[in-house]
């Protein structure tokens, strides 16, 4: 037994310092998860103390306690909607750092990383983990689960930083309104940048969102977008009368938990960042233009026999009719002719200084970063007049059209689009609903003949039985590549807004490069892409917010009274 001594002492020897090693990570192992249960313990008892010790008179003090414990970790404030679901808050996480000086088996530890994180590189991963520095990120804020299977490794120099971690209960949903954060917290889009500094104090915001609405609007324009083999969509639910945006819509989308996944076309914000030509919706401001400034009835005619030469355009109508018009027919056949004479009755200088009044010729006011800068002609000539007023040679926002359309039917009242509930503490200005910007009187036209489009012309898809949905169709052609536009990719939208009588909610839906299917006819025009989106998302909402339909006769209807001024062609009014 005396001659294995030695050997037994030159074993010991030559595995010593890799003995020790690890026993120094099971050491380490065993104090971390005493300290775990000393710190579940102390949790714990101090809930107990709380809950029920103090569950009496001690409310006052269960809240201080909160605002302490969030204070002391300088946790981010939540963004909710209006209904207080979070759309964003914050919770504490662990991130994974490495001493490479302490390092076994770096190899293999690289491998068994990639396992536990298959988002890391090996080949980044063992460069950090054979560098000099003795200290070096592993990955940040990482999951309970991940932390416990990095513990099963034993390496004595990884250890854990105590973070927090943003996190988007709905996921995509509103990412592109809500907006993300960086690793540190910093906002880096949407509400979470233009409220960066006051969110890192710890105040929660609210916004206008419903999250109910928001689902319908996304479904639906995502329906609208698979069935068409659409490019992209975009859409909006706004209050007619605050501007409060009750959803937002761009798709494509993004999650904000998974940003190092996320391609450049999903970040774009087609909502309020993309300025497009959204075609006879124009056609909304120019009627009402020329409804209150030039003071001209319903019967007033506008000749839409020949088509209008204006320099080197020929401007002709897509639903021609190839006959007089009167107003509303004009407005719903949509007749590019007929716009461009109302259009050139008014002058340049009106209806320039019209569009301008609604917000569309400048960039928008709203509390995101991400807005879009119309395009508007420069120098504006008597032609682009003519053409503005059908929509051609004009881009603005998905977003600015909706606040517009919300300022003709809600009584004349300018609106400005808005998505925080106002808080005194941010100081936010009031919506100054006193800029009036048509009379009540030529608002109630426009509302009539809104609903004239759904019941009799253009928008037909949009109706829904009892909810006297008014609205108007726009198909616009994209400028291709050569600086032409481009007949086989449209932009197809249809703005409603209902009930007609006395409207509430201002809905617009927005297709982006739409194909024609079968069901459709081949067509890839409004009527069939977006007033059907917008039918089944009025439909959905009435059902989500408990309202009642009201059913009406024909002569009961609000644009009853305008079909006196319709002529029957071909069995049609």
């Amino acid at each position: 037994m005396i001659f294995k001594a030695p050997y037994l002492r030159k074993s010991v020897r030559m595995k010593g310092e890799r003995s020790v090693a690890l026993d120094q990570a099971r050491g380490r192992v065993v104090l971390l998860g005493v300290f775990f249960l000393l710190a579940y313990g102390a949790v714990a008892v101090r809930a107990f103390d709380l809950s029920v010790l103090r569950g009496v008179d001690g409310g006052d003090a269960q809240g201080q306690d909160y605002y302490d414990y969030a204070d002391s970790r300088d946790l981010r404030g939540d963004i909710v909607d209006r209904n207080g679901v979070i759309l964003a808050t914050t919770l504490p996480s662990a991130s994974l750092f490495a001493d490479p000086a302490l390092l076994i088996d770096v190899e293999t530890l690289a491998a068994d990383l990639m396992r536990i994180f298959p988002g890391l590189d090996y080949g980044l991963t063992l460069q950090k983990l054979q560098s000099d520095n003795r200290f070096v990120w592993v990955e940040r804020n990482i999951t309970p689960q991940q932390q416990y299977e990095v513990l099963q490794l034993g390496q004595p120099g990884l250890g854990f930083q105590h973070e927090t971690r943003r996190y988007y209960p709905q996921g995509s949903l509103a990412a592109h309104l809500v907006g993300y954060t960086n690793v540190d917290d910093r906002g880096l889009a949407g509400v979470e940048r233009s409220f960066d500094a006051y969110l890192s104090e710890g105040r929660d915001l609210k916004l206008s969102l419903d999250v109910r609405l928001q689902h319908v609007l996304h479904r639906e324009i995502a329906r609208a977008m698979r069935e068409f083999t659409a490019k992209g969509g975009a859409g909006v639910i706004m209050n007619a009368n605050t501007g409060e945006i009750l959803a937002g819509v761009s798709l494509p989308d993004f999650d904000p938990a998974h940003m190092n996944v996320v391609k450049p076309a999903q970040m774009f914000n087609n909502l309020t960042l993309g300025v497009y030509e959204l075609g006879s919706m124009f056609k909304i401001f120019s009627t009402a233009a020329v409804l209150d400034i030039s003071k001209i009835g319903m019967g007033y005619q506008f000749d839409a026999r020949e088509p209008i030469k204006a320099g080197r355009f020929t401007i002709n109508d897509y639903h021609a009719e190839d006959r007089i018009l009167t107003v509303p027919e004009v407005f719903m056949y949509s007749s590019n002719i007929g716009s461009a004479k109302m259009g050139e009755m008014l002058g340049t200088e009106a209806l320039r200084g019209f569009y301008r009044d609604l917000g569309l010729l400048d960039r928008m006011d709203f509390e995101i970063d991400e807005i879009g800068r119309p395009m508007v002609p420069s120098p504006w000539r008597e032609v682009n007049t003519l053409t503005a007023s059908y929509g051609h040679g004009v881009a603005t926002t998905p977003m600015q059209m909706s606040a517009a359309v919300a300022s003709v039917v809600n009584g004349g009242l300018l609106v400005k689009p808005r998505l925080v509930i106002d808080d005194s503490a941010l100081n936010l200005p009031e919506n100054d609903n006193a800029i009036r910007v048509i009379s009540p009187q030529t608002s109630m036209k426009m509302r009539a003949l809104l609903r004239l489009v759904v019941t009799d012309g253009t928008g037909g898809n949009a109706d829904v039985p009892g909810y006297e949905v008014g609205g108007k169709t726009g198909t616009a052609e994209k400028i291709g590549a050569d600086g032409r536009y481009d007949r086989k990719k449209l932009i197809s939208s249809f703005v409603g807004a209902f009930p007609a009588s006395q409207p509430e909610y201002v809905v617009m839906v927005m297709v982006d490069e739409p194909r024609g299917n079968k069901k459709s006819y081949g067509y890839a025009t409004a009527g069939w892409v977006a007033a059907p989106a917008v039918a089944r998302t009025v439909s959905s909402m009435a059902s989500i917010l408990g309202l009642p339909p009201v059913y009406k006769t024909e002569e009961q209807e609000f644009s009853h009274a305008l079909k006196q001024y319709v002529s029957v062609k071909e069995g049609r009014r």
